[in-house]
């Protein structure tokens, strides 16, 4: 399917009231092919990928990297980058004593982790949804307060409606968003975890989702009708001690 990116990511980000960008992500096979995407900046530095996405979703850049440009196997692990899960990761040794009491517990982590293949893709490229770089993204991706994700899950279930049940491995939550995603192309939410606060940047109150590019145009769709409906983000405050009456019928007018 086509889509204009531009007005797709001005859809989100005015729909949601978003404070950074939406952007995309796309794995490639070859870094070669990365290679080719326009005004594409290449890290001069070793960085975690929640520093690369920080790149894309707050400064606006459009980032390449491949394994050799990530801090360790738990990044690329999670992208597919290189051959990162190795026995020693299998275990998550390095993490025993600083996340999880013993072996067993880290080992349980590393197994219950979405991960996309290893051995496949040899780079990742992350660009702003607007600029149409990476036409089409494998993902769509964006960071939002739990208000704008509820909405935008309202959003997705206005037609062809759907439970969602996500889980939360707790650090490493990169791979319960990006990394669900491109695994399984479903739409994504995360509690994003401690490092992708400490070095992506991510604030207090923002959540991250991440879904395809149909779903993205889905959700608008939604959000849309809801708004047509009189229900739209931000979410205006009745008031804890009012008579509800008159509220609920500007939505349930048959009550």
């Amino acid at each position: 399917m086509i889509y204009d990116w531009k007005q797709l990511a001005v859809d989100l980000e005015g729909l949601l009231k978003l404070r950074s960008v939406v952007f995309g992500m796309k794995l490639f096979e070859s870094e070669e092919e990365m290679l080719r995407i326009p005004k594409l900046r290449r890290p001069k530095a070793i960085h975690t990928l929640d520093q690369l996405v920080a790149q894309t979703a707050r400064l606006g850049w459009t980032v390449g990297v491949t394994a050799d440009n990530l801090v360790g196997a738990q990044c690329r692990s999670v992208v597919g980058l290189g051959r990162a899960k190795d026995p020693e990761w299998q275990s998550g040794q390095a993490m025993v004593g600083v996340w999880f009491a013993t072996v067993e517990d880290a080992t349980a982590h590393q197994a219950a982790m979405h991960c996309v293949e290893d051995g496949r893709y040899e780079a990742l490229a992350i660009a702003p949804l607007a600029s149409g770089r990476l036409d089409p993204p494998d993902i769509a991706l964006f960071y939002a307060t739990p208000g704008a994700m509820m909405y935008f899950i309202n959003g997705l279930q206005w037609s062809g409606y759907r439970r969602f049940d996500w889980s939360v491995v707790g650090e490493s939550a990169c791979a319960d968003s990006w990394g669900r995603a491109l695994k399984t192309r479903e739409p994504s939410l995360s509690i994003p975890c401690f490092a992708e606060r400490r070095y992506g940047g991510v604030l207090d109150d923002e959540m991250l989702m991440a879904a395809t590019p149909e779903h993205m145009a889905a959700a608008v769709t939604g959000m849309r009708a809801l708004a047509g409906n009189g229900l739209r983000y931000p979410f205006p405050v009745y008031g804890i001690q009012q008579d509800v009456r008159e509220g609920m019928a500007a939505s349930y007018p048959a009550r």
